[in-house]
């Protein structure tokens, strides 16, 4: 299966911010998917890395209510998301 460059499709980090903070949004709503608020705050960070002020703003909010356990997995994911991407 051939993976899909945001980069390669000319989208810019605006762009992908963006896309990325409507995943952190529907992680944390629940919207078509079940409320996991790791891959919330997962996405949050990685839309925040690249320039979104409100995903950065949500993903503290969120940290505020997550145990620390779950905020490392969080931080975890997201590296490996920025590593292979």
């Amino acid at each position: 299966m051939a993976r899909y460059e945001m980069l390669d499709a000319g989208i810019g980090n605006t762009a992908q911010a963006d896309i990325l903070f409507q995943l952190g949004m529907m992680y944390a709503t629940g919207r078509d998917c079940p409320i996991d608020l790791v891959a919330a705050h997962k996405w949050f960070n990685i839309a925040a890395i690249k320039g979104s002020d409100r995903a950065a703003e949500l993903r503290q909010e969120l940290a505020s209510s997550m145990a620390k356990p779950d905020i490392a997995k969080a931080l975890r994911e997201a590296r490996e998301w920025m590593a292979v991407h």
